[in-house]
């Protein structure tokens, strides 16, 4: 902890907390525990950077920590020079409708498209200029047209749903590119977001057939995971949250069907049938086990997910498809707090605000004030927490001792009812 932190991080970091959000950066500088469950997903994207395939389920109730375990996986996936998109489930965006949900979901996924140059997505636009100018490079090299070259690199793409007509977009965009012509650029990246809502606009403007519709969505990913690599990354990593929206799906086809595309994705990950490209699905344990609505309602999910009967009594299996993030101990969250305190002081301990002691009686404080809502709601408990910083920062002569006398560490009222998919959002500070 000796390193250190610059300015843009701590307040990243800080920012965040203090909004009782997971950080969009800087994760690892407060990531404690999950060494398992991160040296699984480590393994998974060099699976995909190696031209295989993989799915994950990520498992925990809420507050457990799955939107901080995905965060932090975007973020490696990212270093390891995959291309990560990610999204959010909610009403409007399902893996499988018939009412452009899907395709909506799909258009979030491509406008959340981020690298490790461009984190914050929009890098659809970057990904393929990178893999024009490769192919100009190569064009150049054989004495040969770089529209010529492109279908030739794209070729085998045409053995996949759409990949006749996402040969032709490319090939428009890099006619825009060489013309200067911003619209067919636009036009071309709208079609490989899925942004076009009918099949006339998208003919009208490239002159291609097809468009990205409900039913193609998951063959478009596959199509996206193979040309990633095509222009010089190691694989798609698909990083999906809230799958718990389909577990509240009122209707039961539209929540087996989306459990069909889910069974879909997972025969050819674990087949191998899709290339460079892995899925992790973040979800609670009612979204798995509920054998009435469920994943375990579909008896073909539930006997492909179903917990390894060994591993049972304290033994751990992470090789399955699911992978169950169990709480951190209090060890565990009390680490937690002084690596937010390094944070806050910019990685100086000369300057920390607080001693050890004081952390130590801050989280008695908790447990005697809050009792099991302490370990129920961690998120308020952060957010107080470094709120006395903020006070300790800003008036020098404050006792921390005092502080913790009169301070009143707020908790979320309503008891189980305010257990919905947004207390997910600390999720790494469950105890």
């Amino acid at each position: 902890m000796s390193s250190p932190i610059r300015p843009r991080d701590r307040d990243a970091v800080v920012q965040s907390l203090r909004a009782g959000v997971v950080p969009r950066s800087g994760q690892h500088l407060i990531q404690v525990g999950r060494t398992r469950e991160i040296e699984t997903l480590i393994s998974d994207i060099e699976r995909i950077a190696d031209g295989g395939s993989t799915f994950r389920l990520v498992i925990g109730e809420y507050g457990a920590g799955k939107t901080f375990f995905l965060n932090l996986v975007r973020a490696v996936a990212m270093e390891k020079k995959l291309v990560v998109a990610t999204a959010d489930l909610n009403p409007d965006r399902r893996l499988h409708a018939s009412g452009g949900q899907a395709r909506s979901l799909y258009a979030e996924l491509m406008r959340n498209i981020s690298t490790r140059t461009k984190p914050d997505g929009g890098a659809l636009g970057g990904i393929v200029e990178k893999f024009i100018a490769t192919a100009k490079t190569e064009a150049k090299v054989a004495n040969a047209s770089t529209e010529s070259v492109i279908r030739q690199k794209l070729e085998h793409l045409t053995e996949l749903v759409n990949g006749f007509d996402f040969a032709d977009v490319i090939a428009a965009y890099c006619r825009g590119f060489d013309e200067g012509n911003e619209q067919l650029k636009a036009d071309a990246i709208r079609w490989l977001r899925g942004e076009f809502t009918t099949k006339t606009d998208a003919r009208a403007a490239l002159g291609v057939r097809t468009i990205v519709d409900d039913a193609s969505v998951y063959d478009q990913l596959k199509l996206m995971g193979r040309f990633v690599r095509l222009a010089g990354f190691s694989g798609l990593l698909v990083n999906l949250d809230e799958l718990v929206n389909l577990y509240k799906l009122a209707n039961t086809q539209a929540r087996n069907s989306n459990y069909e595309q889910i069974l879909r994705i997972l025969n050819d990950s674990l087949q191998g049938t899709a290339i460079g490209l892995g899925f992790i699905l973040g979800g609670t344990p009612e979204f798995l086990l509920d054998t009435r609505r469920g994943l375990y309602s579909y008896s073909a999910l539930q006997s492909r997910l179903a917990q390894n009967t060994f591993a049972s009594g304290g033994l751990v299996d992470f090789s399955g498809p699911v992978v169950r993030l169990s709480s951190l101990t209090p060890e565990d969250f009390y680490v937690l707090l002084q690596k937010i305190r390094h944070v806050y002081a910019l990685g100086d301990a000369a300057t920390y605000l607080l001693p050890d002691q004081g952390i130590y009686s801050f989280m008695e404080h908790c447990s005697n004030r809050l009792g099991e809502a302490y370990f129920r709601t961690p998120r308020t408990t952060i957010t107080s927490f470094v709120n006395m910083l903020a006070v300790l920062e800003q008036n020098p002569t404050a006792d921390w001792k005092q502080l913790l006398g009169g301070i009143e560490v707020a908790s979320d009222t309503g008891g189980a009812a305010d257990l919905t998919v947004d207390d997910d959002e600390l999720t790494s500070f469950k105890l």
